[in-house]
Parts: C-alpha cells; sequence; structure tokens
C-alpha cells in the first residue's frame, strides 16, 4: 500500500535547519547527543484542540503517540498534563508562558486534531519557553483517518529532529521473524509492524522455515531466505502484494540476502560444491557475479551507503571476522582484531559506523566500531544477542535476544547507539530477525 500524507507548511519549516537563531543572546533549545549520560529535556504536550468531528479519544490517541515516541527515545522526560497549569484549548491562542515555566518545562508542543468525514488534518507548534518563542513554525499534515498514527510519528519526527539536530526515524516500519511454538520445533512467520509494533501483518503463513528478512531502499519489497523447497533459497517479495520469486534457480544453497543502496542488485551468499561465497545479482536480468572466492565461509554481505564497498564476515583467518571489500569483489582488508568472533556486520545509514554480534568467553555482544575497525564499542551482553539492524537516521540499533534453557526464546530490543536505553520492542509473539525500513515517504 502507498501511502500519502500531505504536508503544509505553517510558515517556515523549523526541522530543514539543525541550529535556528532565536536572538543574539539566547542560543537555540538543542540536547547535545554525547556517549555520556544524558539528562532527558522535560517536554509538555498541551490539549491540542478537538475541531470538526474530532471526538477527545482521537486526540488522546494521537498525542499519546506522540509523546511515546519522544519519551522512548530516551531524550525526553514528559511533564505529566496532571501538572500542567493551564491548557492551551484553542490552538491560535497565544501561549502563557508563565504556566510552563513555573513546572519546569523546557518545551511545549501545541496541536489542534480536526477531522471532516474521512479526512484528518493536524496542526502543531514547538515552543522555547524559556526564550518564549516559537522554534519556527508548525507543520500541517493531512491523510485519511487510517493513517493517524503515521501523521503523529511525522509530528514526532518534526520535534525531534528540531531539538536533537538528528534526522528523523518514527516513521518507519520494521520486518522480522515472528516465532511461535517449542524452541525446537518452532514456526516461523515473516511479520512487518511499525517500528513500534502497532499494525503488525504477517506476510507468510508458518509451513515453511524463513529467515532473515531485509527491506529494499523503497521499503515495497524484502528479501529473505526460504526453506520452502526444502532447501534455503533467497526469494523477493513485495510486502503490499505479498507476490514473491525466487532470485535464483541453481542448485544450491542462498542466504543472507541484502539489497544495494539503489535498489538494482542483492547481494547473498551462495554455496556451490561445499563452498560458500558471496554473489551479486542483478534483479531485472538475474545475472549473477561472484565477489569473493576460495575455501572460506563468506557470508552476511553489507553495502555501504554509497554502494561502493561491501563488508562481511569470513573465516577465513581460522575464526569469524569482519571484512570489507570493493562491491565489485577483489582483495578484502579485515577490520576485527578483538578477542572472540565477529559476524553480522550492518554498514550504518550514515556511513561512519558498521554494527555487529561479537562472542566472547561464551557471552553474545552487539557491539559498533568505525568502518577501519577502531573505537569498537560493546553495546548489550547476554546469553544470546544478535542480528543488528540500524534506525533511518543512524541513532538506534534494533536486534533480537534469546533466553537460555529449554524455554528461552527471542524477543526482539532496541538500544541507542550510545549504549543507553535499551528497551524491548512490543511486538505480536517472539520476534527474531528483525530489519529496519528507511523513512517512510
Amino acid at each position: 500500500m502507498r501511502y500519502f500524507i500531505k504536508i503544509v507548511i505553517i510558515g517556515l519549516v523549523f526541522f530543514m535547519s539543525k541550529v535556528l537563531t532565536l536572538n543574539a543572546e539566547t542560543k537555540p533549545l538543542m540536547i547535545e547527543i554525547t556517549q555520556g549520560v544524558i539528562k532527558p529535556m522535560p517536554i509538555a504536550l498541551s490539549q491540542f484542540s478537538a475541531i470538526g468531528d474530532t471526538t477527545p479519544q482521537y486526540v488522546d490517541q494521537i498525542t499519546s503517540v506522540i509523546m511515546a515516541d519522544l519519551v522512548g527515545s530516551g531524550l525526553f522526560r514528559e511533564i505529566p498534563r496532571s501538572a500542567h497549569v493551564s491548557a492551551n484549548t484553542n490552538f491560535n491562542n497565544p501561549v502563557r508562558f508563565s504556566d510552563w515555566r513555573v513546572i519546569n518545562v523546557d518545551a511545549l508542543i501545541t496541536g489542534s486534531v480536526n477531522i471532516q468525514g474521512d479526512k484528518l488534518i493536524l496542526q502543531f507548534r514547538l515552543f522555547d519557553v524559556f526564550a518564549q518563542k516559537p522554534l519556527g513554525e508548525g507543520l500541517q499534515f493531512q491523510a485519511s483517518i487510517g493513517n493517524w498514527r503515521r501523521m503523529a510519528h511525522k509530528i514526532s519526527d518534526a520535534v525531534y529532529s528540531r531539538l536533537t539536530g538528528e534526522a528523523a526515524y518514527f516513521d518507519s516500519r520494521v520486518v522480522y521473524i515472528s516465532e511461535q511454538g517449542p524452541k525446537n520445533a518452532r514456526k516461523k512467520r515473516l511479520t512487518i509492524m511499525d517500528y513500534d509494533g502497532a499494525n503488525s501483518r504477517f506476510l507468510t503463513d508458518d509451513n515453511d522455515i524463513v529467515l532473515a528478512p531485509r527491506f529494499s531502499p523503497n521499503n515495497e519489497e524484502i528479501v529473505y531466505t526460504s526453506y520452502e523447497t526444502g532447501v534455503p533459497k533467497v526469494y523477493l517479495m513485495n510486502v503490499d502484494t505479498l507476490n514473491k520469486r525466487a532470485l535464483d534457480d541453481q542448485p544450491g544453497m542462498t542466504f543472507a540476502p541484502r539489497f544495494s543502496p539503489d535498489g538494482r542488485n542483492v547481494v547473498m551468499s551462495l554455496t556451490d560444491r561445499g563452498n560458500t561465497d558471496i554473489y551479486s545479482v542483478v534483479l531485472e536480468s538475474r545475472r549473477k557475479t561472484r565477489l569473493t572466492s576460495g575455501p572460506s565461509i563468506d557470508t552476511a554481505p553489507s553495502f555501504s551507503p554509497d554502494g561502493k564497498q561491501i563488508v562481511f564476515e569470513s573465516d577465513r583467518g581460522g575464526r569469524q571476522q569482519i571484512y570489507i571489500m570493493s562491491s565489485s569483489g577483489g582483495d578484502a582488508t579485515r577490520i576485527s582484531f578483538g578477542k572472540g568472533s565477529y559476524g553480522t556486520p550492518v554498514w550504518s545509514p550514515r556511513g561512519d559506523m558498521i554494527a555487529f554480534t561479537k562472542i566472547s568467553q561464551g557471552r553474545f555482544h552487539i557491539g559498533v566500531m568505525r568502518t577501519d575497525g577502531s573505537n569498537e564499542r560493546l553495546l548489550t551482553a547476554s546469553f544470546l544477542d544478535e542480528g543488528p539492524t540500524w534506525s533511518p537516521n543512524g541513532r538506534v540499533i534494533m536486534f533480537f535476544r534469546e533466553s537460555a534453557g529449554t524455554n528461552g526464546a527471542p524477543e526482539i530490543f532496541s538500544v541507542d547507539v550510545t549504549g543507553r536505553n535499551l528497551k524491548r520492542v512490543k511486538t505480536i509473539q517472539n520476534g527474531s530477525d528483525p530489519s529496519w525500513s528507511g523513512l517512510l515517504k
């Protein structure tokens, strides 16, 4: 399904600039994000105006999503409505900043919800309470009522971007593997959801094992591995029509697929006569190009954002390590040198870091390093943490964690790239192998 949301600017679009000078003496209100301890910014949502056919239920639903997004990032703290001294019941009324300063609000969001038949119109403004000025002008979003959650996410994205200087990520989706049943006989299904777990939808039944789904750059297709023929094969599926096709009909196993940044190619591993190498497949012609060659197991390839390089894992040195090579193949350079084994590398959409899974001293970790292997940092540690995937802005990493024992089951978690704000992600069943989409259009 293609979504359409009309955006109308009420004055200037405040999130187009990372820094907006309020006046010569006052610095702009903004969170400085570092690897140290971050004190969440206190923010408040005033009571949004209800216009037209809008009911209080719709207002509460929309504002709840906005606040859940912002607080869930770990960078903001809500001043609850019970503490509010006044409420802007009319979107166009002037803000009484003294009422918000007395309860220590730094940033205030005001807005209106207008339902006209099947059409929903959202307006909002963001204010610096201390400076007693708006942070730019507001925005208006217009779409069908069915897209109310997406419009709420868009408001959250705009506020988040202005107050952090970071790109947006709330208006996005995640595809993952839903798992159900005993540990030795799990039923697995491809599942898609909003980034926060809402609007979940199964893409496959549970008749065949499916693994490692990955979004296309336009968010309309996924590639994944399926055992429906009895042998693991890579398939391409449209997430709306559910039409699918195998990418390769040659003998042997294909697995660990991922799209190129332009969406024209897929890289994946192919096992031929006992040897596992990385291949590139042109989607239009299905022409394959072999990128690695040797007796080692080369797998889990991931493109750099500019499409010029590929990071992958290989045991060519005797143990799983991370290597980088040109996207056309050739010599590879090893970048992981810490103690333990490294796997499932994924290039950040910013291009500056690579996320990975590390196994060391019997523990699993999700970590990040620079693209030359320097500045390695481990963000998590548990019995089993695996499968990192980046948020669209390269700020947050999702992965799955499995507990020990016969009743152990996988769950999806997220963590900030600094290692802060580790939390479980809501899913309708146990979940593994998450893949985060790009920002939706």
